[in-house]
């Protein structure tokens, strides 16, 4: 074999395995254990000087470009365009090809969401106001998120041996959590519009669809539409991450021109990689960095009203939301679970939906202009999800072993379940 071929090679199982699941689950936590290690270490002061270093430009000439940004920065409004561009191509897939095509099929998961963002958010503002802490209000966004890399990870270790159907449904909720949460962005996080900026994004948009439906799209004049729409929604007032969710669902979901596969999952496989192994790591590496020994110590951080109030509306609120409405929704209307799943297995759901990480720690950095605040929302962040994870992985081993009856969903039909978490490889 020749050593372009061994490279080749090389590099296809470093994609391979950049793109599994457990992979990003676990490339997430590092990062976000090394940042609170660095942030709490006697180097702490060069972690804050790496995150607030400002690169790009201000200007160029007369025109004003506003891209000289901090480290940090560009990890939250630019990598994250690249996580949100292949949650925009997942999200066309799935409402054109996929689990959220058929509504009846999808219907009990996408109002398990709702639910599941609801309470979450019900929960996080009693908890602040009976605290005495209304000025924490703006956050009540926070424990409505869903991490889909991070949960499904923890399903894919922990799920062994149960019907891929709750995979599926952990999926479904997820994505229709993201575009929830996305839509919660957009409207309640956005201060002052911009609009000839936006009305530019839109152009660009326009142009990238026009293109990427073309025979022979060409990344060199894609890769500029991209960063230009990027950088006018960034000017816009609006989080430039949306212009990653515009952008990908702009690609087409269904196979043209004689393409075998849809150029949704063809973009999926290329940028997947990238999102997971890189840009969702090193976004979790500069936003989980919260210094707990510095001001008042960590007693004055973990008892903000703040904290408790997200870690109760993701490991409790999402379990109730998600639970509840799904227990409500399949006694009083016609929609059922899926084959193989009963409300037994949606404990391990609720559970695994309560972490939060990457959108959470986003919408928390737009949530407060201080950092006292900031900091509490993001130690209960990753206290609750890493709470949530273990708790999910527990239930999931406990449900596992379990006897399961021939009709789980109580359709009054036996179930057929034909595949198992773990029959391929994760």
């Amino acid at each position: 074999m020749s050593s372009d071929a061994v490279a080749r090679t090389r590099i296809q199982r470093l994609r391979t395995w950049a793109s599994r699941e457990t992979t990003g689950g676990a490339l997430l936590i590092g990062a976000a254990f090394l940042a609170l290690l660095w942030a709490n270490s006697p180097w702490r002061d060069a972690y804050q000087a790496l995150s607030a270093t400002v690169v790009g430009p201000a200007a160029i000439g007369p025109l004003p470009l506003h891209l000289d940004l901090s480290l940090s920065t560009w990890a939250a409004d630019g990598l994250l365009a690249i996580f949100f561009f292949v949650v925009g191509v997942e999200l066309k897939q799935e409402f054109v090809a996929g689990s959220l095509r058929n509504p009846k099929e999808a219907g009990v998961p996408m109002i398990a969401a709702v639910g599941g963002m609801a309470v979450p958010a019900l929960i996080y503002a009693a908890v602040v106001l009976s605290l005495g802490d209304p000025a924490a209000l703006h956050g009540w966004a926070i424990p409505t998120a869903t991490d889909i890399a991070f949960a499904v990870g923890v399903l894919a270790i922990f799920g062994r041996g149960l019907p891929t159907a709750i995979r599926t449904f952990l999926l479904t909720l997820a994505v229709v959590d993201d575009l929830l949460a996305i839509v919660v962005i957009a409207i309640f996080y956005t201060s002052q519009i911009h609009w000839f900026s936006l009305l530019g994004t839109f152009v660009c948009v326009a142009l990238f669809l026009w293109h990427v439906r073309s025979r022979k799209p060409r990344w060199f004049v894609l890769l500029p539409l991209a960063a230009v729409a990027w950088a006018l929604m960034h000017a816009s007032g609006v989080h430039a991450t949306i212009s990653g969710v515009l952008l990908g669902f702009t690609v087409p979901a269904l196979a043209l021109h004689g393409e075998a596969t849809s150029r949704t999952t063809q973009y999926e496989h290329r940028l997947k990689p990238l999102s997971s192994g890189i840009a969702l790591p090193v976004f979790a590496f500069f936003a989980a960095g919260v210094s707990l020994v510095d001001g008042d110590g960590p007693g004055a951080v973990i008892s903000q009203p703040v904290v408790a109030a997200i870690a109760a509306g993701l490991v409790l609120g999402k379990l109730l939301g998600v639970l509840g409405t799904t227990a409500l929704i399949t006694r009083i209307t016609p929609l059922r679970l899926p084959d193989g799943i009963g409300v037994r297995d949606l404990l391990p759901v609720g559970l695994l939906a309560g972490i939060g990480f990457t959108v959470s720690l986003l919408i928390s950095e737009l949530s407060f202009g201080d950092s006292e605040h900031t900091d509490g929302a993001k130690i209960a962040i990753l206290g609750a999800s890493v709470l949530a994870a273990i708790l999910g992985a527990i239930s999931l081993r406990w449900d596992a072993r379990r006897a399961r009856t021939a009709d789980m969903n109580l359709d009054g039909r036996p179930d057929d379940v034909r595949s198992y978490i773990g029959d391929t490889r994760d």
